[in-house]
């Protein structure tokens, strides 16, 4: 921003283009004095006396710099060249300052001026043509068409929910999706957890009522948590998408409450699927491993328990997680992490038929190793899934499926993205550098 020392007002010096005053010397009074702007072509024709003087926006200051001496109104004008309102009076002489802002503005006139005298002509023809004519109320809404961000947003944003949280140990805010018009909504365990213990939550929807909520369940492994609101009114489900589907680079949009800013629709790509993230805040460990769909959409603080949805407005993540630089809550970096729905709709149904929920399990702990690429397995569970496909402590388990394991982290969520009793195919070696061999296991169970 200027100051006063920017353009000065004292004495002019030769050549200085915006000096000010009437000895002024250099440009002052070639182009911007009387030159162009001062009383040349554009004072007492198109600015002074002619369109803008006495000709369509009526009264111009009567001095040098816009309209020369003695211009005169013809009318008032509706956005006045020096800003505000126009009194009609006559301005004292400007500062050096004055007649820069006062080129800058009259230079801008020069291009916005003429296409507004224009287009007046055109539609009402004639020097007394007004510049603008009032919008008709009675215009219509243009439509929004569909797989557009604008359509994904008419459709999700009633299907999503603020959420606001009280309990003994503070207060905490997030999101919520809708699943069934009778209150039931999805959310994170982390967001609601400061209610489990006689606290308060609040839910707020899109129109801007509020109605106080319940838990019907929470799976903390998961992250995943289903509240209902206590509300009589009929509420708007989302459409339930499938993760199994997506493909890196496809277009998504998150919709959620981020830093309480209910209703805020973001608008990214899958950066990256099958994404091992740790949920949960600081408190999470491997047992809170996800098995993450990555987005650049923006997310943020009070995203968590937001909708991730593809340009169908179909839903296809709960968003639970960002990754930042440092320590704090950062905001994005373009790196936020969802729940796949497919994973998210199996542990919610669970939550709302029994009040808990299971998920499978290979039986064994595992940890990293910095010289090997893998998940070391450290022990086995006695009977376990992995112990009776012949895996042992040592082992270095290296694949499941198609999916290359390259950590512990990653097993646990590839192992967690699967259900109960469903059968996989491991690689594994049994120690570091043996060959490795591949085996068929059926998952087990586990709350």
């Amino acid at each position: 921003m200027e100051n006063e020392n920017d353009r000065g007002t004292g004495d002019p010096r030769p050549g200085d283009e915006w000096a000010s005053g009437p000895g002024a010397g250099g440009h002052t009074q070639h182009q911007y004095g009387q030159g162009q702007y001062g009383q040349g072509p554009l004072a007492q024709g198109q600015y002074g006396q002619g369109q803008y003087g006495q000709g369509q926006y009526g009264h111009v200051q009567p001095e040098q710099g816009w309209g020369g001496p003695g211009a005169q109104a013809a009318a008032p004008p509706p956005n006045p060249p020096h800003g505000g309102a126009d009194t009609g009076t006559a301005a004292p002489a400007r500062s050096g300052r004055g007649l820069l802002v006062a080129g800058l503005v009259a230079a801008m006139l020069v291009s916005g001026g003429l296409g507004g005298w224009i287009g007046a002509t055109v539609a009402g023809g004639g020097d007394g043509a007004r510049l603008a004519s009032p919008i008709s109320a009675a215009q219509p809404e243009s439509q929004a068409a569909d797989g557009t961000v604008e359509s994904v947003a008419d459709t999700v944003l009633p299907s999503v929910v603020s959420i606001d949280v009280r309990g003994q140990a503070g207060r905490g805010e997030g999101s919520g999706v809708i699943l069934t018009p009778d209150g039931l909504i999805i959310t994170n365990n982390h967001v609601i957890a400061l209610g489990a213990a006689g606290g308060q939550i609040e839910v707020r929807f899109h129109d801007g009522s509020r109605a106080p909520a319940t838990i019907v369940g929470t799976d903390p492994a998961t992250d995943i948590a289903v509240i209902r609101a206590e509300t009589d009114r009929s509420l708007t489900p989302i459409a339930l998408g499938s993760s199994a589907t997506l493909d890196e680079g496809q277009a998504v949009a998150a919709v959620g409450s981020p830093l309480g800013l209910s209703g805020t629709v973001t608008t990214g790509i899958v950066s990256a699927l099958d994404r091992p993230v740790r949920a949960g805040g600081a408190q999470s460990d491997q047992s809170t491993v996800i098995d993450a769909i990555q987005t650049d959409a923006a997310v943020n603080p009070g995203n968590s328990g937001g909708a991730l949805v593809n340009m169908n407005g179909e839903l296809v993540g709960i968003n639970s997680a960002i990754a930042s630089l440092g320590s704090g809550n950062a905001g994005s970096i373009g790196l936020g992490f969802a729940i796949p729905v497919d994973q998210a709709r199996r542990i919610a149904d669970q939550l709302i038929k029994q009040g808990f929920a299971t998920r499978a399990v290979l039986g064994v702990t595992v940890s990293d190793q910095r010289d090997i690429s893998g998940a070391l397995v450290r022990t086995t569970e006695a009977g376990g899934p992995a112990e009776q496909a012949g895996i042992e402590e040592g082992a270095v388990i290296t694949g499941v499926g198609d999916r290359v394991i390259e950590s512990g982290d990653a097993l646990v969520a590839a192992i967690r993205s699967r259900a109960p009793g469903e059968t996989i195919s491991v690689t594994y070696a049994s120690r570091v550098g043996d060959q490795p061999t591949t085996v068929d296991v059926v998952l087990g169970e586990a709350r």
